[in-house]
């Protein structure tokens, strides 16, 4: 009995209300900003799941935001509030992604036809290595973004917002079957890559005292 009573809490949790919707589409600004705070984290979430990992959360918050408060009174029906607003959070992230893109290919290409002005970057890429207590949820976040969208977005929903498989089935319109899979399959994929980055730093690792042995050897 308490077991179905947590599981129906978990879902009503994430449940849009019907009133709030109505009101804030009729153009009530208290309305609007409550419905928005309600839903930001696990907007969050979703462009997490989508964005590069260059990208600064907190501005693509607030270009999903400012469309919100532009763009919310054209919906019909409180049903349409949380596709949509997944739909915003989603282009607004891979729009990001595309200008990053733009402009990295516009670098690399103006380095290719003028050498000279760009310096190589020495600076020791820090990626891969093994996360001390606050940097472990960046760490963890960094490699969950590099698996395949399908299974990226269930599993940041899941895993971050703590959202049940009802919950993801409804906000993404996948059966709940397919969002268990994806999950189950989506954290095997990033056991196997912790376990790989961890053996690259342990190997890095290794290979740093050893040359340091050397080096006493040499002296």
């Amino acid at each position: 009995m308490q077991q179905g009573t947590r599981k129906t809490a978990s879902v009503d949790r994430h449940r849009v209300d019907p009133a709030l919707v109505v009101r804030a589409t009729s153009g009530e600004a208290d309305a609007v900003q409550e419905l928005w705070q309600s839903h930001r984290r696990w907007v969050a979430a979703i462009v997490l799941s989508h964005m590069p990992r260059e990208a600064d959360l907190d501005d693509l918050l607030q270009d999903i935001a400012a469309t919100f408060v532009r763009s919310v009174q054209e919906l019909r029906t409180p049903g349409a509030l949380r596709p949509w607003l997944r739909t915003v959070a989603i282009n607004a992230a891979r729009a990001e992604g595309r200008k990053k893109t733009r402009r990295r290919n516009a670098l690399e290409s103006q380095a290719a036809t003028d050498p000279g002005t760009f310096q190589r970057d020495e600076t020791p890429d820090k990626t891969a290595a093994v996360p001390e207590d606050a940097d472990e949820a960046k760490w963890l976040l960094d490699l969950i973004s590099q698996l395949p969208d399908s299974y990226r977005e269930p599993l940041v929903l899941r895993c971050v917002r703590g959202m049940n498989y009802k919950a993801i089935s409804e906000l993404t319109g996948l059966p709940e079957t397919t969002i268990e899979t994806r999950i189950a399959r989506g954290r095997r994929m990033l056991r196997e890559r912790v376990a790989i980055e961890r053996e690259r730093q342990m190997g890095r690792s290794s290979a740093s005292q050893q040359g340091a042995g050397d080096g006493g050897l040499d002296a």
